[in-house]
């Protein structure tokens, strides 16, 4: 090789770096240079035109391989951004559907646990020969609705001063149903049971007064119900 030849083909080779590291520059989003370092560069490089065809294509082709792997990184981060955000998003919807579930499964032993409770407290006080005046009050609220109950139990203790024995003439019990038989509609043990008696009281009052407050209105104004 002649040294002319050595020549041309060092400075074709330094102009395909420098004609590359250009081309990164641009399509990493790097910083134009300036236009004092490229009028600098061209004054020292030779143009592409002056290097050999073969050489040109070399040029050519590393500056679009470069742009291509700039362009195949951004889409690799956009994916893995994506896929991330998806999956905290799935993360955030399971973490509320298992924690809605934990509240409903929660909610559901409380439910169960107070309706045996309820039964188990129906049945002892059912079973027994005789109430005490408190006996009989915790058997009214777990019937009576709680919003209801103080306007029940001003009636009651009006009526019978919750006596579930209370009798006058053919009236009975702690509602004083006139005559007493009508509570029999509830069950045949209305005459011992405090339960059947508040369940026809509260059925009563709720069929002619609208609840147990409207007959309580309505026994102030005349004394009775």
């Amino acid at each position: 090789m002649s040294r002319s030849s050595v020549r041309g083909f060092a400075v074709a080779s330094a102009t395909a770096v420098t004609t590359v590291g250009a081309v990164v520059g641009i399509a990493a989003g790097g910083p134009a240079a300036s236009n004092d370092n490229v009028e600098a560069t061209a004054a020292d490089s030779t143009l592409l035109a002056d290097i050999p065809a073969g050489q040109q294509a070399q040029v050519q082709t590393a500056s679009l391989t470069l742009q291509a792997d700039a362009q195949s990184a951004q889409a690799s981060a956009a994916a893995k951004k994506s896929a991330e955000e998806a999956a905290r998003r799935q993360a955030a919807r399971d973490a509320k559907s298992k924690k809605g579930a934990a509240e409903k499964a929660a909610k559901d032993r409380d439910l169960e646990k107070q309706s045996a409770s309820r039964s188990t407290s129906r049945s002892t006080l059912q079973t027994q020969s005789s109430y005490s005046i408190a006996e009989v009050q915790a058997i009214a609220r777990q019937i009576v609705p709680a919003g209801q109950f103080q306007c029940f139990s001003h009636i009651v203790e009006n009526e019978s001063s919750w006596n579930y024995r209370a009798s006058n003439g053919s009236a009975y019990g702690l509602v004083q149903a006139l005559p007493g038989t009508k509570m029999s509609s509830v069950a045949p043990d209305w005459q011992t049971n405090p339960a059947t008696q508040i369940k026809w009281g509260l059925n009563y009052m709720n069929q002619r007064y609208g609840s147990p407050c409207g007959a309580w209105s309505f026994w102030l104004s005349h004394n009775s119900y």
